[in-house]
C-alpha cells in the first residue's frame, strides 16, 4: 500500500450504506447551479468546428433538445475562444439561455479572453502551465516551489478574469495527460492526478475564489474511481471547502462498450453520493449523450427511502487501490481465476444447438461441432429446463435442485440451490455447488458454509440501494474470514437494453471495481411474459453486457478494447467511421486495447494505458503509436489502419480473424 494515501479513517463519502448526496458548496453558472441541494447537471461537447459559428449553434440546439444543462465548446486559440461570443449571442439570439463552458488546453491567452464571453471554462492542470514530453525530472523541495511560483504567475490573470466576470471555472485532472513534474513526484497514479489540481486549487482559494468544480477523469475505470474518492478525501483532510465534482470516464468508447465503460465509473461514484454534474463521453453525435447521462442519474432521484442497511464500521478494502478479495479455487471460481460468466436461459424450453448463439456459442450442424467466440458464457443456469443435448467443451450447466436431482446423468452439470435447500439437502454434488442467497441472509449462512469446499454463493438482493447492500454482505463474509467465491446475482423488470447496460455496470462493475465478486449473473425472474423470439434476445443482451461490464471493470479482459474519445472541435477526422473501420479489421484481437484520438490534445497522453494509437496530427495524417512511442509520424489517413495493421503484426500480436 502506498503510504502516502493510507489513513485512519474513511473519509471520502457520508456513508457506505445510507444513500446521501454529499453535500458541497453551491456553484453558479449562468442560470445553472452545480452543487448545494441541486439536482445532477447534465452537460456535453460539441464536436462541430469552432469557428463554424452556424453550425455549432444548430449542434448546441439538439444537445439542449435532448437534455443537455450545459454545453462545453473547444477553444484551442484565440480565434475559437473569440468566436464563442458569436455563438453565445446567436443561441441567445433564438432564445436558448443553456451556459457555455470553454475547454482550454495549451492556451491560456485562449482561456483569458473565453472567460469573460461564456459563464465558464475548463482547464486542464496537467497541460495550462506545462509542456508533457514524457520526460523524468529530478526535483529538489526548493526547485519544486520554483515551479510552483511558475505555474502560479501563469494561472493567476485567469483566476482574476475569472473573478471580476462571475465566471465559474473547471479544474479537470485528466490521467492521461498528468505533467512530467506530476508523474516525476507522484508517478502514474491517482495521487498524482489529485494533487495536480489541488496546486490550481491552492492558488484558487489564496485569491479567495471559490466557483470551481473538479474533475479526475480517466479512461480505466478503476482509476477514475479511486481518485476522485482520494480528491473528496484530500479535500476534507485538508481543510478545503467541499467543490462539486464532475463526474466523468474519458473516451469510453461507443455503444454498448461507451454505455457500459461509462456507468462502471460513474455509477459506482453516484452509489456513495459523490457527484454534481455527469457528462458520458460516447464516440457518437453528442445528442445521444445527454439522455445516457440523465438514465443514469435517475435512478437516484428516488433512491430514498430504501431499506436499512447494517453500517459498516471498518471497510476491509483500501478505496484508493484495487486489491481483489482473498478467495478459495472452488472448481474454476475463485481464487487466480477471472470471474466467470454465467448467463440465465431459464425461460426458454427446450432450448436448441442452434439458438445457443445468443450466449456466444456457434454450432456448426455440417461439422457437428461447437465454435466458442471470446464471448462465450462459462455456465448457463437452465433452471427447471435441461439442456437436451450434450454441451460444448468449456461450458457447463446449473440446474435448480430438485431438477438436478432428478437428473439421470450429472456430468457436467452442477446444482444451485436455496438456503431452505441446502440446509436439509442430502445430495450434492462432489465438486460443485452453487448457494443461492439474500444479503439479509449472508450472517445466517455464515455457520453452514464456514468449512465448504465445494461451494460457490450467488448473492443477491432486493434492496432499492443495491450495490451498497451487496457490498455490506461481502464485507460480512470478510469480517468472518470467509473465502468461498461469490458470484453477485442481478435483475431488473422489463426495461430498454440502456437500462440494463448502465444499471448491471453500476451495481455489479461498482464491486467489482473495489476487488469484490468472482462471477456475474444477469437473471431473468423478473422479465414479464416474451415471445421465445423476445427472449432469446434479452439472453443475447445478459451475456453480451455480462462480458462488457467484466472488461469496462478490469478484471476480465475478453475482447479487444478502443479507447477512443468523443471527438469535438478540434478532431481532425471523422471520428465515428474512422472508430467503425478500425473495429471491423481488429474487433477479434481479445485483449488488445487500441486508443482512437481525434487530435493531439487527446494523443498519446490519453490513450493512457492503450497497447496501439492512432491519433490525427494534421487534416489527412494520423501518427501510430505503440503504447507512448511514435512508431510513424503523417501516415496518409488512407493508408493508416493498414499501417497499425502492420505495427500490431510485428509486434507478434495480430491473428487472423476466423469465419463463423
Amino acid at each position: 500500500m502506498n503510504p502516502t494515501i493510507q489513513t485512519a479513517e474513511l473519509n471520502y463519502c457520508d456513508s457506505l450504506t445510507s444513500y446521501s448526496r454529499r453535500k458541497t458548496i453551491p456553484v453558479r453558472v449562468g442560470d445553472v447551479i452545480i452543487g448545494g441541494d441541486n439536482p445532477i447537471v447534465v452537460q456535453s461537447m460539441t464536436t462541430v468546428d469552432t469557428m463554424d459559428t452556424m453550425g455549432s449553434v444548430e449542434q448546441c440546439i439538439r444537445m439542449i433538445e435532448s437534455g443537455c444543462q450545459l454545453i462545453r465548446i473547444t477553444a484551442p486559440s484565440i480565434k475559437e475562444a473569440k468566436n464563442l461570443r458569436n455563438i453565445r449571442d446567436e443561441l441567445r439570439k433564438r432564445g436558448y439561455n443553456t451556459p457555455l463552458v470553454a475547454d482550454i488546453h495549451f492556451t491560456p491567452n485562449a482561456a483569458e479572453i473565453a472567460a469573460g464571453i461564456v459563464e465558464k471554462v475548463r482547464i486542464n492542470p496537467g497541460n495550462y502551465a506545462d509542456k508533457k514530453k514524457f520526460e523524468v525530472i529530478e526535483y529538489t523541495d526548493e526547485s519544486y516551489q520554483e515551479e510552483l511560483a511558475r505555474i502560479r504567475e501563469r494561472f493567476l490573470p485567469l483566476v482574476k478574469i475569472c473573478k471580476e466576470n462571475g465566471t465559474a471555472m473547471r479544474i479537470g485532472t485528466n490521467h492521461g495527460s498528468l505533467s512530467d513534474r506530476i508523474m516525476s513526484r507522484y508517478g502514474d497514479t491517482p495521487l498524482g492526478m489529485v494533487e495536480s489540481a489541488l496546486e490550481f486549487l491552492r492558488i484558487c482559494e489564496d485569491e479567495n475564489y471559490h466557483d470551481i468544480v473538479i474533475s479526475m477523469k480517466s479512461s480505466n475505470t478503476q482509476v477514475m474511481v479511486q481518485a476522485y474518492r482520494l480528491l473528496v478525501q484530500k479535500l476534507n483532510e485538508g481543510g478545503f471547502k467541499p467543490y462539486p465534482l464532475h463526474l466523468g470516464v474519458t473516451e469510453a468508447g461507443e455503444a454498448e462498450d461507451g454505455r457500459i465503460k461509462s456507468a462502471v465509473g460513474i455509477g459506482t461514484l453516484l452509489e456513495d453520493g459523490l457527484g454534481d454534474t455527469v457528462r458520458v463521453s460516447l464516440t457518437e453525435d453528442p445528442e445521444f449523450e445527454a439522455p445516457v447521462a440523465k438514465a443514469l442519474i435517475d435512478r437516484y432521484i428516488s433512491r430514498l427511502p430504501h431499506a436499512t442497511i447494517d453500517p459498516i464500521e471498518k471497510y476491509p478494502i483500501t478505496p484508493f487501490e484495487h486489491t481483489k478479495r482473498e478467495s478459495a479455487e472452488i472448481y474454476n471460481f475463485g481464487g487466480q481465476n477471472v470471474p466467470r460468466v454465467i448467463t440465465d436461459i431459464s425461460r426458454i424450453d427446450g432450448i436448441t444447438e442452434k439458438e445457443m448463439k445468443a450466449v456466444g456459442h456457434f454450432y456448426l450442424p455440417e461439422l457437428d461441432k461447437w465454435k466458442m467466440n471470446d464471448l462465450g458464457c462459462d455456465f448457463v443456469y437452465s433452471g427447471d429446463h435441461p439442456i437436451p443435448f450434450m454441451l460444448p467443451n468449456g461450458m457447463r450447466e446449473i440446474q435448480n435442485f430438485a431438477t438436478w436431482e432428478k437428473s439421470q446423468t450429472r456430468e457436467n452439470i452442477y446444482p444451485r440451490y436455496t438456503f431452505e435447500e441446502f440446509q436439509s439437502a442430502q445430495d450434492f454434488h462432489p465438486q460443485l455447488n452453487f448457494l443461492e442467497v439474500f444479503d439479509t441472509q449472508v450472517s445466517e449462512v455464515i455457520p453452514s458454509i464456514r468449512n465448504r469446499k465445494d461451494l460457490v454463493l450467488i448473492l443477491k438482493t432486493s434492496n432499492a440501494h443495491g450495490m451498497p447492500a451487496l457490498r455490506r454482505a461481502f464485507v460480512s463474509l470478510m469480517d468472518q474470514q470467509i473465502q468461498v467465491p461469490v458470484v453477485v446475482k442481478v435483475s431488473y423488470p422489463d426495461q430498454t437494453a440502456d437500462q440494463t447496460m448502465l444499471y448491471a455496470a453500476t451495481d455489479v462493475g461498482g464491486l467489482l471495481v473495489d476487488g469484490m465478486g468472482d462471477g456475474i449473473l444477469i437473471s431473468l425472474e423478473k422479465e414479464k411474459a416474451h415471445t421465445r423470439e423476445e427472449v432469446l434476445e434479452q439472453i443475447k443482451l445478459h451475456n453480451n453486457v455480462s462480458f462488457g461490464v467484466l472488461q469496462a471493470a478490469r478484471t476480465r479482459m475478453s475482447k479487444t478494447e478502443y479507447i477512443s474519445c468523443p471527438s469535438c472541435g478540434r478532431t481532425l477526422f471523422d471520428l465515428q467511421e474512422t472508430t467503425a473501420m478500425i473495429r471491423k479489421r481488429t474487433d477479434h484481437l481479445k485483449g488488445v486495447k487500441i486508443g482512437i484520438m481525434g487530435c493531439i490534445v487527446n494523443g498519446p497522453g490519453e490513450m493512457a494505458d492503450a497497447d496501439y494509437g492512432y491519433v490525427g496530427s494534421g487534416k489527412g495524417k494520423i501518427t501510430l503509436y505503440k503504447g507512448k512511442e511514435v512508431i510513424k509520424r503523417s501516415v496518409p489517413s488512407e493508408k493508416a489502419v493498414d499501417e497499425l495493421i502492420e505495427i500490431i503484426r510485428e509486434d507478434g500480436m495480430w491473428s487472423e480473424p476466423e469465419a463463423i
